[in-house]
């Protein structure tokens, strides 16, 4: 089992290969790792065309480090028809493919060539303008809750032994599968490893359109709203990419009807979907920043926001940085600049708060020292101007990088983390009594409650073990008075005081005291490679039923009530795809979450996040022949 330091120990010389004239990574590995990358035949291609711009942030360009997150195809692509095809007219067919092969990692069209999926004809090709968007946004509804009706989800104890795979969908050219989708039109719209966005019959898994971005989606894809029958109407569709871009589609027909970049600096990706409400569009802005540990690398200078567009137009109507500007605070053992504050990065959608005009947001931690107030905290924003309301810091002085995961330390901050992030989505829930609550998740494994007009705390409870690979990881839901816990506690090579407790819990929303427990069977991982038993990803409940997806690859229903397992499947296998050809899936981990709809189900598998197993298939399920 290879462990967090391991991986980026191997990751980082692999990966972040920086050096001009050899493309030999910066950071202490093997001489057999060092040779290969310096033996690799795009790495003199990208040494003498590309590092100077993608070494130094020029014209926004990603670095290294987030470019290797990237699809073989995608970077290909990017350099014949996309946005770097007036520098790839430099480069041969075949260094644009060695190009593409070296950043990636993997060989471009490697293995047999599986056939594309259908497209759409007839009547599975119409756009149904009777079907509005199912769900609101990624939160399923503005306050993030993660939560459905029985009677919208249409599962229930009764009828999940009826549940049976419908079709399977291959993610092509992709490695990996944390979008989660949206549901609208009769389509399914979900994003993928590659860059492409499909808009899928919800019926058969035939393709309606395809829109290729330039960088992987992983955020989840949001759909405006429309009057139900309204023919004139143009839903839009919202998403953002690896890179940093957020698009816009016309929900109809794929085609791209605007694009903007929330935020400039070059280590600039967006994780989390956007929140729509009234028209705009409020954007989460995260980095890779952290991911840099190169000593030439002048640590660091990305500041964590969120922005608010007009979702029309995408015009910007304000920004909110958690930290002021960075400046120069000393040099690291290279001798290079470093710079803070910074990180701060939103990777979770907000949670809209009508009421109070205000949305909620979970933030990261600082990239150097030193600590910032709004780093590990819960932040209130004004809905209208973007002012901040309060923050509720949760731990304060928590700066690290992934320089503090190898050897020379020179880019480790003194406070070493402990990484402690807020990534799970804020939400916002309302108890039985009346109260109004928000709830945060955090990757130390707690959960705090906090009062939505100051910000002050209301209670806190420690579920998981917590740790640089979580804790409480990407989303948490609630229904009632339980709110239902995720937990990763995955290994990431650090010593602990407490066990791991990877599993699904169930608290008073209340009172934070603990209602039931499930913890993952140790047993479940038995015979399984790149396997961990814990949740890395979002989950979704309903009054009777908490639907989760693990690391481990099994799709599993819970009993609210109770936490017993009322159903399971494994998705971590291969399975028939529509088309013929063969979708693979893995664990199931991100934003990515199974959800429920009028008797089906629906799972994106293959997370492939840090030693967890890859797929590419989008498996729908259905209560129905």
């Amino acid at each position: 089992m290879i462990t967090f330091r391991e991986f980026w120990q191997v990751g980082a010389a692999l990966l972040l290969a920086l050096s001009a004239t050899a493309c030999l990574a910066v950071v202490p590995g093997d001489d057999f790792t060092k040779k290969k990358v310096a033996a690799a035949p795009g790495a003199a291609v990208f040494a003498a065309h590309c590092t100077s711009c993608h070494d130094h942030g020029v014209d926004h360009a990603p670095p290294l480090n987030i470019l290797h997150l990237m699809s073989a195809l995608s970077v290909r692509e990017a350099l014949i028809s996309g946005a770097m095809r007036q520098h790839g007219l430099d480069l041969s067919d075949l260094e644009k493919t060695q190009v593409a092969e070296f950043i990636s990692g993997a060989k471009l069209g490697a293995g047999k060539p599986q056939p594309p999926a259908p497209l759409c004809r007839g009547r599975a090709a119409a756009f149904d303008f009777d079907e509005p968007p199912v769900f609101p946004g990624w939160g399923l509804e503005l306050g993030n809750r993660r939560h459905e009706s029985t009677e919208l989800a249409g599962l229930d104890k009764k009828n999940l032994g009826k549940l049976h795979l419908k079709w399977a969908f291959a993610f092509p050219d992709s490695l990996r599968a944390r979008s989660l989708p949206a549901l609208a039109g009769g389509s399914i719209f979900v994003g993928s490893h590659s860059g492409a966005v499909f808009a899928l019959d919800r019926d058969s898994g035939c393709v309606r359109w395809r829109f290729d971005a330039p960088a992987e989606v992983r955020t989840g894809l949001v759909v405006s709203p429309w009057q139900k029958g309204d023919r004139a109407a143009v839903p839009l569709v919202y998403f953002g990419d690896l890179i940093g871009n957020l698009f816009a589609l016309d929900a109809k027909t794929g085609a791209l009807v605007w694009r903007q970049r929330p935020d400039d600096n070059p280590a600039t990706t967006l994780t989390a979907a956007p929140a729509l409400f009234q028209d705009r569009l409020y954007v989460p802005v995260s980095s890779l920043e952290e991911a840099n540990i190169a000593p030439s690398y002048e640590c660091c200078k990305f500041r964590g926001s969120v922005v608010a567009f007009d979702a029309r137009s995408g015009s910007r109507l304000w920004q909110t940085y958690l930290t002021p500007p960075p400046q120069i605070v000393g040099k690291n053992d290279a001798g290079t600049d470093i710079y803070a504050p910074s990180g701060v990065a939103v990777w979770n959608t907000p949670a809209i708060d009508a009421k109070r005009g205000q949305l909620t947001i979970g933030t990261g931690d600082n990239y150097s020292s030193p600590g910032t107030a709004d780093s590990d905290s819960i932040v209130a924003l004004d809905l209208a101007g973007g002012a901040v309301k309060w923050v509720h810091q949760s731990l304060g002085g928590d700066a690290w990088n992934s320089g503090c995961e190898v050897t020379p330390r020179s880019l480790c901050p003194a406070e070493d983390g402990p990484d402690y992030d807020f990534g799970a989505a804020t939400i916002l829930a309302t108890a039985s009594d009346g109260k109004d609550i928000v709830l945060g998740g955090q990757k130390s494994g707690d959960v705090v409650a906090v009062d939505p007009d100051d910000g002050h705390r209301l209670w806190d409870t420690k579920v998981g073990r917590g740790g640089i690979l979580a804790g409480v990881y990407f989303g948490m839901a609630v229904s009632g008075d339980r709110v239902f816990v995720p937990i990763s506690d995955m290994p990431d090579g650090r010593s602990y005081k407490d066990p791991a407790r990877p599993g699904l819990y169930a608290l008073d929303l209340r009172t934070g005291n603990t209602l039931w427990q499930a913890p993952a069977s140790p047993q479940a991982c038995d015979g399984r490679p790149a396997c961990f038993p814990g949740i890395a990803g979002s989950i979704t409940a309903t009054p009777e039923l908490v639907l989760v997806g693990a690391s481990d690859g099994w799709i599993r229903i819970y009993d609210t009530n109770s936490g017993e397992v009322l159903w399971r499947f494994d998705s971590a296998r291969s399975f028939k795809a529509v088309g013929g050809g063969t979708a693979k899936g893995g664990s199931i981990g991100g934003g990515a979450a199974p959800i429920a709809y009028h008797g089906s189900l629906i799972v994106p598998s293959g997370y492939g996040f840090v030693g967890q197993r890859p797929g590419n298939a989008l498996l729908v399920f259905s209560t129905t022949p």
